[in-house]
């Protein structure tokens, strides 16, 4: 059989990839790439085309092998794919630490830019260039040569213990699980998370109910459940996951890999001439200087500590009051701030679900966004190979004519990655033979499905994170960027990635938004103008203990990345617990090993970046707040965004952009007034 990876498709041949052919194919497309590359490096005059374009045609047939086999491993795990995946990550991180280091190549660009060609290149190209050039430099380009192999060593080695870092919590989230034979434990839940708790056990071929740490199932729980020992039991299974403690103490300890890879994220830093990997970090992205990023997130704290802490001695009087509880502890938090908000406000996520049923909000985003950028979303059904049969294909057009397609994947389930995320399928490039290559996207979320053979019903919240996810795949996908290195996500800025993401959040909590995205599962009856309202003022209850939250994995990962000493000063456990006496509010429980199951940081693309969410916020919500002054769907304030943010990819710096967009300097007023933070 001849090996579909090898082969360039349209759309990825999902059904057609096996486990066995993953490595092989990527030996074939690595050796190709490294006897094109050594003809490449040869010229003495080069080019865009003889050697940008040229570059950009190998790394998109590397792309069109791994993505898919990327995504495969993320949304249906399996231990061939797990064990075909974990074999080829060594030989790419040698494949890049190659390139990155291989200085005929550099010189190559070098020339380049420095020949009187670069001025004719147009701004995307210019920029790809520069970007490349910087890239070198971060991947040890200056470097002597034992230090390259030194450099090359620890990249290997971090995306080797990364990767189990994230086995790991996937392996211990699903590790674990609770079977529940008495409805009575059940008390409190409503009867679409006990439905979901029923189909759970039926896949498990158990009787009853079981709880797993899956958030769909574990969420609600929490929030719910009267059982106050339940609670306790599922906190602790889900904050010791991959740790020293709680019920499968050492069984995934991710704590010897937290070590490691920082001691090895240290070196790197070290050995690229920078005093910590935070400072690393930076090199990349919009904020100057360590410094800054510490300033912005102490102020963000001093302004909300405060009323965070008066927000939680509400609750503690609250759950005194009326229910007799003496010594809130974390398990209780949830519980009780349901019951106050429902008690304030008369709404809760619960009674909103019958509102947001999956088709209807889904419908919905896609005429928010024709409404914002005059684009139409069609479904395509027929010859569209997918990985799930509960995945969805969609194609963007503008005027009738394609512009870009994407993935939709909703739904929880076993073997998939948690979460919530959007990644690259395909980028939106000119591709050397002239042709326009279209950007296609993957969606993921990890929502509860359908049961019964009714919609699934989102909360408000689910609501929120697709349209959080769907922003991302609009920068992706609206990119006008010919480009590869700089289209669309490429080339972003990290702490200004999340700028797309979280602006289209406030469609959710706008009336002109919600009108096209509720609508009653049985009626179709549009959301009532009085729970509008509610949710409307419930929007920012308890939001300085939210902002809090954030503000201490913001801190936790810049200050342990920042402060970090190979000797052994800088305890991990010791650093979390300082900078939760700093901001939190929630007294935290000895055997609380969040750290441990922190992918964002450890596995993921935040390691000193997680203050990105909080710095990008604060650009989305002034973004919004023109169209809080403009109109909501104000059709040029839309084109305008579209125009100057989606389309224009990384082929600028963001702060350019924004100022563009804005006609001003970013301002965290509006994020303060969104947030409710007084301070």
């Amino acid at each position: 059989m001849s090996n579909v990876l090898l082969e360039r498709h349209r759309l990825p041949p999902f059904n057609q990839i096996n486990p066995e052919m993953i490595e092989s194919a990527l030996d074939q497309i690595l050796s190709d790439n490294r006897a094109a590359i050594a003809q490449l490096q040869q010229q003495e005059t080069p080019t865009w085309d003889s050697l940008v374009q040229a570059m950009s045609e190998l790394d998109d047939r590397f792309s069109q092998m791994w993505s898919p086999v990327s995504h495969l491993n993320s949304v249906v795990n399996s231990e061939a794919l797990r064990a075909a995946y974990n074999a080829c990550l060594p030989k790419l991180s040698q494949y890049s630490t190659e390139i990155g280091q291989n200085e005929a190549l550099c010189n190559s660009f070098k020339a380049l830019k420095d020949s009187a060609n670069f001025a004719e290149l147009n701004t995307a190209q210019q920029k790809a260039i520069n970007n490349t050039l910087r890239d070198f430099h971060l991947s040890g380009i200056d470097l002597p040569a034992d230090k390259k192999q030194r450099y090359g060593e620890l990249k290997q080695k971090l995306s080797e213990l990364t990767n189990k870092f994230s086995e790991n919590v996937l392996d211990a989230t699903q590790g674990w699980h609770k079977q529940i034979k008495d409805e009575a434990e059940l008390v409190g839940l409503p009867e679409s998370a006990k439905a979901l708790l029923q189909q759970i056990a039926k896949e498990k071929g158990l009787a009853g109910w079981v709880i797993t740490l899956d958030f769909p199932a574990f969420h609600p729980v929490m929030t719910y459940a009267d059982n106050r020992d339940l609670r306790e039991e599922l906190y602790t299974a889900y904050v010791t996951r991959a740790s020293d403690q709680g019920p499968t103490a050492g069984q995934w300890d991710n704590g010897p890999l937290i070590d490691q890879i920082l001691a090895l994220r240290y070196e790197l830093a070290q050995l690229l001439g920078f005093d910590s990997y935070a400072q690393y970090s930076i090199a990349t992205k919009m904020a100057t200087s360590t410094d800054e990023v510490l300033g912005f997130l102490n102020d963000l704290a001093k302004r909300s500590v405060g009323q965070a802490r008066a927000e939680f001695a509400e609750l503690q009087a609250y759950a005194k009051a009326e229910f007799g509880a003496e010594d809130l502890k974390a398990w209780d938090a949830g519980y009780y701030s349901e019951k106050l908000r429902q008690q304030r406000y008369a709404i809760s996520q619960e009674a909103l679900r019958p509102y947001f049923p999956a088709p209807k909000v889904t419908a919905g985003m896609f005429e928010v966004v024709k409404r914002l950028y005059g684009i139409d979303i069609e479904e395509q059904t027929q010859q569209v190979d997918r990985w799930h049969e509960d995945v969805r294909y969609f194609v963007i057009k503008r005027e009738g004519q394609q512009i870009a397609s994407f993935y939709l994947d909703l739904y929880a389930r076993a073997n998939k990655r948690g979460g919530a995320w959007m990644d690259e399928c395909r980028v939106r490039r000119r591709t050397a033979a002239g042709e326009l290559q279209l950007p296609v996207a993957y969606l993921v979320c990890n929502f509860s499905a359908p049961v019964g053979g009714k919609p699934a019903l989102l909360t408000h919240d689910e609501v929120t994170t697709l349209f959080h996810e769907f922003g991302h795949g609009l920068h992706q996908m609206l990119t006008q960027v010919e480009v590869a290195d700089v289209s669309g996500i490429n080339g972003v800025a990290w702490d200004a990635v999340e700028l797309p993401s979280q602006f289209m959040e406030n469609f959710c909590y706008e009336k002109e938004g919600l009108d096209l995205i509720a609508g009653h599962v049985d009626t179709g009856e549009a959301l009532p103008q009085e729970m509008l309202d509610k949710l409307q003022a419930a929007k920012n209850f308890q939001s300085a203990m939210m902002m809090v939250r954030q503000l201490e994995f913001a801190l936790f990962d810049f200050r342990l990345h920042h402060e970090y000493q190979p000797d052994g000063s800088v305890v991990v456990q010791k650093l979390l617990d300082e900078v939760r006496a700093q901001v939190a509010v929630l007294p935290p429980v000895p055997f609380n090993r969040f750290q441990n199951s922190f992918s964002h940081i450890f596995a993921g693309g935040y390691a000193a970046g997680y203050y990105s969410y909080k710095w990008a916020e604060v650009l989305s919500a002034d973004a919004f707040s023109r169209f809080e002054e403009e109109g909501i769907f104000n059709p040029q304030t839309g084109a305008d965004f579209l125009h100057n943010i989606l389309e224009m990819g990384g082929s600028k710096e963001p702060a350019e952009l924004f100022k563009a967009f804005r006609g001003r300097e970013p301002k965290v007023d509006a994020l303060l007034r969104h947030s409710g933070i007084q301070g």
